[in-house]
């Protein structure tokens, strides 16, 4: 077994509103190992990018923000260090890729002068040290002619290119720990496919330990080793990808999996009926009950755990209790 990278441990992270507490994540754990990418995958709005915000230490610090459970990176307990400790671990040992590289890149510097403030903040390079990482970057990530983009303005790229100059920019000073938060969302099927295979590429020449965020379980399918399915807050579901697409045991994950386009297939397209749960006010039992067929009484009074169901693939659903014991 590889060393553990990240290890999630009971996370929750909830928002003090006029309203009341939105408990956006609730109990979360899990773990992400060297050269592994683990997938977050559910419904905008289930918790998975509040997840890895918790994650990188850009939620927490506001009054109105709570943050419980434990964070390890590498073995140490990072829940709680100070900012200055988190400013030397962000972009040097853990990074992440936001899904809109229009926000993430500043219009005012050339997308080079980005690139390159990572090593010369972390590593100490000096400024020409650190302009040729950023055209190398550029280069690895399948920019044409780095030597002169590495000049120019994010307005100068392509919504692809900007997406792998941030890219590079996370990649910059070769960290352990990636997320990706819907690198592809808004990018056409094309450079989905690139941007796919780019990451790829990455973890396999690096070893880095990636955590994929999305709702398209086409992507999960092509390019990670492991999911985890949340919804409302609370993985519903964890599993090996291929364990996970041969037999989902969550009504959840069967209903994301039956709403997928099949090539050829002239079925109508299975949904989810009803809508995720308002979180100020969530249901008491199994969060999923109001819009599951198979709902029991129990489901609408006691909230069911994630439990080893079989072979590491686990569960939170009261149905695979009663499967088990043929009742």
């Amino acid at each position: 077994m590889k060393e553990v990278v990240l290890e999630v441990k009971n996370l929750k992270t909830h928002f003090r509103t006029r309203k009341g507490i939105v408990k956006a994540v609730d109990g979360v754990s899990f773990k992400v190992h060297k050269g592994e990418t683990f997938a977050l995958v559910g419904e905008s709005g289930c918790g998975k990018s509040v997840t890895c915000m918790t994650i990188m230490g850009l939620i927490g610090r506001k009054k109105n923000e709570v943050v419980e459970g434990d964070i390890f990176f590498k073995g140490r307990n990072i829940t709680n260090i100070s900012k200055e400790e988190r400013r030397k671990l962000r972009g040097k040992n853990m990074s992440i890729i936001f899904q809109d590289p229009m926000t993430s890149l500043n219009p005012v510097y050339t997308v080079g002068t980005q690139i390159a403030e990572m090593p010369i903040i972390h590593e100490g390079k000096s400024q020409s040290k650190a302009k040729e990482i950023a055209v190398n970057m550029l280069k690895k990530v399948g920019i044409p002619s780095p030597d002169k983009r590495v000049d120019e303005y994010p307005h100068q790229f392509s919504g692809g290119m900007r997406q792998r100059g941030v890219i590079g920019m996370s990649l910059a000073c070769n960290p352990e720990l990636l997320i990706a938060d819907e690198p592809t969302t808004a990018l056409d099927v094309t450079i989905q496919a690139q941007i796919l295979e780019l990451l790829r590429k990455l973890k396999e020449d690096t070893e880095s330990a990636i955590i994929m965020i999305t709702h398209d379980l086409g992507v999960v399918a092509e390019v990670s080793d492991s999911v985890g399915v949340m919804y409302a807050g609370t993985l519903v579901e964890k599993a090996l990808v291929k364990e996970l697409f041969k037999k989902p045991l969550h009504p959840y994950t069967k209903g994301l999996l039956k709403s997928i386009p099949k090539p050829g297939s002239k079925e109508r397209l299975t949904i989810i009926e009803g809508q995720p749960p308002d979180l100020h006010n969530a249901p008491k039992g199994c969060k999923f009950y109001p819009r599951c067929s198979y709902a029991m009484d129990k489901c609408r009074e006691e909230m069911p755990k994630l439990i080893e169901i079989e072979n590491g693939h686990k569960a939170a659903c009261w149905l695979n209790e009663v499967n088990k014991n043929g009742k």
